[in-house]
Formats: C-alpha cells, sequence, structure tokens
C-alpha cells in the first residue's frame, strides 16, 4: 500500500522537512478512516506481509518488486510528459525500455545498475508544477496518508494504469494484491520503528507526509533559518554567560562623568545656595562668643 511506501521514505528525511503549515481541516474524517486503515493493517496486510516474506525467497521478493517499479515508471513517465519536462520523461522511457528489454520484463534493475536517474514521478507531482501546490491533507480508505491534490491523481493513474491492459480480471486484481503485499513486506521493519516512537501517530504520519511532499514539490519553508529555536538544556553555560556578559552595558568615565553631569543640571541653583547657607550658618560659633561681648 502507499500508506507504508510513503512512511519509508519520510523516515529518512531530515527534521527540517517536517510539514511546516499542515493544512488538515477534514481531522475528525481523516483520523475516522485512519483508525480504520489501522485495524485493516493490523489484522490483514501485516499478518499477510510476514507471511510473503516467511515463504518467499529474496531474490523472488527483489524480482517482484523490480516489477513493480518498472510500471511505476510508465506512470512517471506520463506525469513528466504532461507537465513537459521532456528530460525526465525521456529518461523514464529509457529506463522502461531497458528493464523492459534486458531485465526480462523488468524482473532484473538494470537501470539503476548503470545509475539512470530514477524520478518516479506521479500525476500529484505535476498538478503541483502547474501551480496546485497547497492542497488539505486527506486520508485515503486503505491508501493512507494523501492530499486532495495527490487523491485526484493516485484515481486517475489507478484508471489510466498499464494494469488497465490486461482485460483478464482475475489477473489484473491480483496483481493489485501482490503489488500491495510486496509494499507492506518492504516496510515491516520501518513501521514497527514508527510504532514504537510516534506518541501520536495520526499526527507524526501527516506531518511526515506533508513535509516530505512540500520538500518533493518544492514548497518553500516560511521559517527563516537564521532564527531556529534552541533547547535550553542544549545550551553551553559558558556560552550563555558570554552572551549575557556581551548584554550588559559598559560602564566608562565618559558615562560616569554624562550622569554627574545629568544630576547637577537637575539641582535648581537656589536649592544649592540655601544648603550652602545652611551648612555655613551650623559650622560657624554664634556670634555672640566670638566677639566677646559682656555688658
Amino acid at each position: 500500500m502507499k500508506h507504508f511506501w510513503l512512511i519509508a521514505l519520510s523516515l529518512a528525511l531530515s527534521s527540517n522537512a517536517l510539514a511546516d503549515n499542515t493544512r488538515d481541516p477534514y481531522e475528525p474524517y481523516n483520523r475516522t478512516m485512519f483508525q480504520f486503515n489501522e485495524v485493516a493493517d493490523r489484522y490483514v496486510m501485516t499478518p499477510v506481509a510476514k507471511g510473503y516474506r516467511a515463504v518467499t525467497p529474496q531474490p523472488i521478493r527483489s524480482a517482484v518488486r523490480n516489477f513493480f517499479d518498472n510500471l511505476r515508471d510508465v506512470h512517471s513517465f506520463g506525469a513528466n510528459v504532461l507537465r513537459g519536462d521532456i528530460a525526465k520523461a525521456g529518461n523514464d522511457f529509457m529506463r522502461v525500455a531497458f528493464n523492459t528489454t534486458f531485465g526480462l520484463g523488468g524482473l532484473i534493475n538494470f537501470a539503476d545498475a548503470v545509475q539512470m536517474p530514477n524520478n518516479k514521478n506521479t500525476l500529484g507531482d505535476t498538478f503541483a508544477s502547474w501551480g496546485w501546490k497547497d492542497s488539505n491533507y486527506l486520508v485515503l480508505p486503505l491508501l493512507g496518508p494523501s492530499t486532495v491534490r495527490d487523491g485526484v491523481g493516485t484515481g486517475i493513474s489507478t484508471v489510466y494504469t498499464p494494469e488497465a491492459l490486461i482485460h483478464e480480471n482475475s489477473v489484473r486484481y491480483g496483481l493489485s494484491a501482490v503489488n500491495a503485499v510486496d509494499k507492506r513486506e518492504s516496510l515491516i521493519d520501518e513501521t514497527e520503528t514508527l510504532n514504537q516512537m510516534a506518541l501520536d501517530k495520526y499526527s507524526a504520519m501527516r506531518d511526515i507526509y506533508i513535509g516530505m511532499r512540500n520538500q518533493q514539490i518544492g514548497v518553500v519553508s516560511e521559517t527563516n533559518s537564521d532564527e531556529e529555536l534552541t533547547d535550553p538544556e542544549l545550551v553551553d553555560p559558558e556560552e550563555l554567560t558570554n552572551t549575557e556578559e556581551q548584554k550588559q552595558p559598559e560602564t566608562t568615565d565618559k558615562t560616569i562623568e554624562q550622569t554627574v553631569d545629568a544630576t547637577l543640571e537637575d539641582t535648581p541653583v537656589s536649592d544649592s545656595l540655601n544648603d550652602n547657607n545652611q551648612k555655613s550658618i551650623t559650622d560657624t560659633p554664634h556670634a555672640a562668643s566670638e566677639t566677646n561681648i559682656h555688658p
């Protein structure tokens, strides 16, 4: 399922790729659908995926994964043609031609071996390149995290897919089931790690998905990297002391002189004279004693 493939990719991203402005106006519905998907995964997909891993040798699982990756390159080719990116469309075409011809219908991935560019673009990327970059978060039944934009692209891709060329319904549905089980098996370890790490798994998956999609379609964060927050526990005490010392004003002789001058200017002249006269009277002996006048 796309649900789990997205988790694996997102776990490899750095923390600055997390969503900056998550738009989730459908959160009540999304949380309900998320819980439904969790139950379906816990009781159906995870046991089937673990059983598939247990009974299927690694070379066969790799061949199955390569086959479906080759079909994804077909989707990527169409998406890049629609967005007018001829260079990426050419890369996708060469990957499909190379792996289909020399890789036994895509069972062997020779394109990665010779380091051909691996785009894996979707119709959601095409819509974003046309200007539809801001889109509300949406949880799809069984498919998991998405947006309205990416959900529309997924619906169109589901109808116009290479598997649709197969007219036998049993074969077509069988391929879809194998593809879902193979994707789930490849992400068993990653999802168990996320279960252990996330307190609110819904919020964690939503923020990681939106952050990953923002990075893929080129949405620039509005947060200024020069104003990043730092946990106080992680600040060096000496560095914090130096910073506080730098913020304290320096006291100089010039500052003292300016303070004295300002004090003198604020003191009235009459008050100063009265203070001086009072001091003189106090310090001078009585006039009669000083002149020794007797009757």
